[in-house]
């Protein structure tokens, strides 16, 4: 059995979500109106995995999040509200430890179980069998913390590097670096592109699982924290080398090359496709447009298989591959199915990726 403790304030999502799991047979659950509960129960019977309300009185669930993890790391998966300040207080809970953050329904929930429930259920399931991350040091959570009270010390700026305008995909040996990722993906990202110089002369585009609200500001994040221009897909763009390219949530993203050079356009998320965005359907988009050998693919933390297969066909074509290694992902699943394809060319602790792309790159 999965002891869950399920933390919110509201009468109505805690039966709605006690009655969610109760029906999944595996879990046993345990609740708390409010932060105080939830750090009580937290001593008192352990659970394996922990659902955390953002909003709540007295103490919020960032605060509640910083105290789990300081006095019992364990799992936990974040609810947030689909808005600008949701968006944020998302991200500040990845920093701060928490393994995934899902978007609370507006409106009347009780309507919306059907839609809110499965992906929860599945990502509560990941995060319960998640490791919590050895990087998430005291510095770190210290900056975030910081952060949420207007105290933070920004990192210290690289020295500045001319950006290149950028080589396109249809000229000389130009390439692309595509990045897939999950569960635990925004940490892995900073790790990555942070360790990627500007003058890098193949472009990134990135596919993280997240809901639309969420990649916007995660890409002026990650934009701030790399040398590399950071920016989320919202129209027709000719990638350039020196950016890196993230994939709007709630949709896919795909590459065409057109006469101004390789394209990324946004595209609805295809049902045939469990995970969006889409690290399967963007990789088969760039082997339909680039020789795999201009081509190098990362697969890093997350839940599935997500990339898995398009990613092994490019190593079997000819491309390089990249693939985040079990005792460095939070959830081994992605990289881990790319593994066990043998689709892997190689597998790097998060802290040798950026290194690897860059040697792939220069190959």
């Amino acid at each position: 059995m999965i002891k869950l403790l399920v933390v919110d304030d509201s009468p109505l999502m805690r039966r709605l979500l006690g009655d969610l799991f109760a029906a999944e047979g595996d879990f046993q659950v345990a609740f708390a109106r409010n932060g105080a509960e939830a750090l009580a129960a937290l001593h008192a019977d352990p659970p394996d995995v922990i659902t955390l309300d953002v909003q709540m009185p007295e103490m919020d669930g960032l605060a509640c999040l910083d105290r789990i993890m300081l006095e019992r790391p364990t799992p936990v998966v974040m609810a947030s509200s689909l808005t600008l300040q949701g968006a944020a207080e998302a991200l500040s809970a990845l920093e701060l430890g928490a393994v995934d953050v899902i978007a609370k329904p507006s409106g009347a929930v009780s309507l919306r179980m059907d839609e809110f429930g499965p992906p929860l259920v599945e990502k509560v399931r990941a995060a319960a069998g998640a490791r919590l991350s050895t990087a998430r040091r005291l510095g770190e959570r210290m900056r975030a913390r910081a952060a949420r009270t207007g105290l933070a010390q920004t990192r210290t700026a690289p020295a500045p590097t001319p950006r290149l305008r950028g080589l396109r995909a249809g000229a000389g040996e130009a390439g692309l670096v595509i990045i897939g990722c999950s569960t635990g993906g925004p940490p892995a990202l900073d790790a990555v592109l942070s360790a990627l110089p500007a003058h890098l002369p193949w472009p990134v585009v990135i596919a993280q699982h997240m809901p639309g609200s969420f990649t916007g500001p995660l890409a002026r994040r990650l934009d701030q924290l790399s040398a590399l221009s950071v920016v989320e897909v919202t129209e027709p763009t000719v990638l350039q080398a020196g950016w890196a390219y993230l994939a709007r949530g709630d949709a896919d993203l795909i590459l065409s090359l057109r006469r101004d050079g390789l394209t990324a356009l946004n595209a609805p998320a295809d049902p045939d496709h469990r995970w969006h965005p889409s690290v399967e359907r963007l990789m088969e988009s760039a082997l339909s447009v680039l020789p795999a050998r201009r081509i190098v693919g990362v697969l890093m933390t997350g839940m599935g298989n997500d990339g898995a297969p398009a990613m092994t066909r490019l190593r079997a074509q000819g491309g390089q591959t990249i693939a985040q290694s079990e005792a460095t992902s939070v959830v081994w699943g992605m990289p881990g199915e790319l593994v066990r394809a043998g689709g892997a060319g190689r597998v790097e602790d998060l802290d040798r990726i950026g290194e690897a792309v860059m040697q792939a790159v220069a190959a």
